[in-house]
């Protein structure tokens, strides 16, 4: 089968390409503003990739067009399709009808951690010996690829609650049909698309009818969210899991306020892990992925060993480099939640909010649709409040970033010219900072162009 991705260097449908390649399909594909870590991902696959979207695609005359969330009607390429006639689908249903539908799928849904959560899960699958195939919103450091087929029934998939594509409105997780899923947690979010946190409940719930009685819920016992889920109906059992070791269910806690933790059920001690990565975020997205494995054979035990040699995601808390001392981090967090998350791990990282030797500077991109319609603007500086001098690159946004900031006062500045921002910002610097700069894109290089920079100066 030759098939021709519309959309092709999104991290979703990147891993879609890759799948349907191993799988030993023909795969071509188009997009607009290619960047790493997916661009790089497809290149290193032999993946035909062609820029833009241009009618004449249509000449290629593939067996079936797959056609990524980010198009929409007046595409040339999409009207051209739909002109002729051509076959066409969305790229979650392709992957339902082409590769998971013979599978026990493990799906992972929740506002964040996602990609988090399903590269722990994948990896300890890994570790257990059950070689999983898995399709994941970010390269996770023990794979070094998004996405891969296997002869094994496991397939782990980043379950996004966004739309599936331009012809089809519903979430893509309900096209995945789980046997385990986890609801890690759920949040108001894709403004764009969803017109209140009731409308992404309804979503949720969707999800909760395709799994079947003889499957498990793995749900957030502190999500108020995720509970009106689960009360909207049921079929099947649900394990919840929590911070807390003295609920009822799964627990996790502290273990002398290292990175390492404890893991309960029903308050009885199951185990310890060892690992490096920090937060409470990152402890419950551990312990959804271990009860998860659990349910697929994997002693938790062998869970927590596989954790000590999880090597985490690109672009989540990623260390890009360090300039004469001064550590430059990439991370994806774009939601207020995760921003705040994501600070909160790194400060107890690193030490005390006030210490002058422990500086936390935040660089953020409000990029997401949502955050360009200022649905979250107002949470904006609670969010990083941890953080204590904030860069705002607020180009094209639809609100006034410079006015949502003001409660930060002086420890803020708002630019729409990276190269101002690299200006100001580069001799404020000094070694032992961290720059923590996030954003669900490219950034324009900013990373690269801050380290550059740095060692020029400071060298």
């Amino acid at each position: 089968m030759h098939i021709h991705i519309l959309g092709i260097c999104g991290t979703f449908m990147g891993g879609i390409a890759a799948i349907a390649q191993q799988a030993g399909h023909k795969v071509t594909g188009c997009d607009a503003n290619v960047y790493p870590p997916m661009s790089d991902q497809l290149r290193g696959l032999s993946i035909e990739l062609i820029e833009g979207f241009d009618a004449k695609q249509a000449d290629l005359d593939p067996d079936i067009f797959v056609i990524g969330n980010a198009m929409t009607r007046g595409n040339p390429l999409v009207e051209e399709i739909l002109n002729r006639g051509s076959p066409y689908t969305s790229g979650p249903d392709w992957l339902w009808c082409n590769i998971v539908k013979q599978r026990w799928v493990l799906a992972v849904a929740g506002t964040h951690g996602k990609t988090t959560t399903s590269a722990i899960l994948a990896w300890i699958l890994e570790y257990a010996g059950l070689n999983p195939g898995f399709l994941i919103g970010g390269v996770p450091g023990n794979f070094g690829v998004s996405a891969r087929l296997t002869d094994s029934s496991f397939f782990v998939v980043e379950a996004d609650e966004y739309d599936s594509a331009f012809f089809d409105k519903r979430s893509k997780f309900v096209h995945y049909r789980p046997r385990t899923a986890i609801l890690n947690n759920l949040e108001y979010d894709h403004a764009d698309i969803f017109p209140n946190v009731e409308a992404i409940e309804t979503q949720f719930h969707h999800l909760v009818r395709t799994i079947p009685g003889n499957g498990l819920i793995v749900a957030n016992i502190e999500d108020a969210h995720i509970a009106k889920v689960i009360s909207q109906g049921c079929w099947t059992t649900v394990e919840w899991f929590g911070s807390s070791l003295k609920k009822a269910g799964w627990g996790v806690s502290t273990v002398d306020n290292s990175s390492g933790f404890i893991v309960s059920l029903n308050a009885e001690l199951q185990g310890t892990a060892t690992w490096s990565l920090t937060g409470t975020h990152n402890r419950m997205n551990a312990l959804a992925a271990i009860v998860a494995a659990r349910h697929a054979g994997v002693p938790v035990k062998v869970s927590l060993e596989a954790l000590e040699k999880f090597g985490g995601v690109k672009r989540r808390m990623e260390v890009r480099g360090v300039a004469n001392g001064i550590t430059v981090y990439d991370d994806f967090a774009h939601h207020p939640t995760a921003i705040a998350a994501t600070l909160a791990g790194l400060r107890a990282k690193i030490g005390g909010h006030g210490d002058t030797n422990a500086r936390i500077i935040a660089v953020l991109e409000p990029r997401t649709n949502t955050m360009k319609q200022g649905a979250m603007r107002d949470a904006l500086p609670a969010a990083l409040a941890e953080a204590n001098f904030t860069f705002c690159y607020a180009n094209n946004l639809g609100w006034d970033a410079g006015v949502a900031l003001q409660p930060m006062s002086s420890r803020a500045a708002v630019f729409s010219d990276m190269e101002g921002m690299l200006e100001a910002m580069v001799p404020m610097l000094r070694p032992t900072d961290h720059v923590l700069i996030m954003s669900n894109g490219a950034f324009g290089g900013i990373h690269q162009k801050l380290l550059n920079r740095l060692e020029e100066v400071h060298g």
